[in-house]
């Protein structure tokens, strides 16, 4: 079986629209999204819409929860709650209570998954080094457990010590531990603006990073013609 996991999509409907179809070529037979949905980016609806439709399992970021609620926006960094409120208006109340009953953790098949981490999911940690990841190893209770939040892809392993690995693909081991960052479908983080998703193969146990092109231009538009803060688009093509 080969599952395709991907995070962060923030309302970019071309990125995940490409991304969907390189999983479909890539014989992907199930889907599993990390959360973060919405936020950012101009199709909040259409990509909420989407993901809805395919009925895969979902956990949900902390753009879908801060887009559901109604409370301020005082203290986020003023570009992000910009677009917040944007999307807050874009959203329906139905829709907003789909993502504000979204569960923080999920375990499918033998793996667990979750935004940004098992020890305090609800609280938004970023792991950006492997001193960060040990923090999340102490609550993993399966061999393998899928995130997103730093919109960066990478593989945490934990064997007789915590270590990054790079690379583009990793293969699960017996006796280790792993704890990998999806990558970002919508606002790639890493210096490179193509779309991020991951592959794993249940049979083979590998596990791979795709990376895709999407018409970017025409995501960026709709983030100016929306009157969203232009550096969201202007971001895009450095990946950051």
């Amino acid at each position: 079986m080969r599952i395709a996991l991907f995070a962060d999509i923030h309302a970019n409907l071309e990125a995940l629209e490409a991304v969907l179809a390189d999983s479909n070529s890539m014989s992907c037979d199930e889907y599993i999204c990390l959360g973060d949905i919405v936020g950012y980016n101009a199709d909040p609806v259409a990509c909420l819409e989407k993901i809805q439709a395919m009925g895969c399992p979902v956990v949900k970021g902390n753009h879908d929860e801060e887009a559901s609620s109604d409370l301020g926006l005082d203290t986020m960094n003023p570009v992000a709650a910009q677009a917040l409120q944007w999307t807050r208006d874009q959203l329906s109340e139905d829709q907003k209570n789909w993502l504000r009953n979204l569960r923080m953790v999920r375990q499918v098949h033998d793996f667990t998954v979750v935004h940004s981490t098992l020890d305090q999911p609800d609280a938004w940690h970023y792991v950006t080094n492997k001193f960060d990841a040990m923090s999340n190893f102490s609550f993993q209770y399966t061999q393998v457990c899928f995130h997103g939040h730093t919109h960066v892809p990478k593989f945490y392993v934990k064997a007789q010590r915590v270590s990054e690995v790079p690379g583009d693909s990793i293969k699960v081991e017996e006796g280790s531990k792993y704890f990998i960052n999806t990558g970002s479908v919508g606002q790639p983080r890493d210096g490179e603006w193509k779309a991020c998703y991951t592959i794993y193969d249940t049979e083979t146990q590998e596990i791979t990073f795709r990376r895709v092109e999407y018409d970017i231009q025409a995501t960026q538009q709709k983030i100016i013609d929306a009157g969203l803060p232009p550096v969201l688009a202007s971001r895009l093509n450095d990946g950051r």
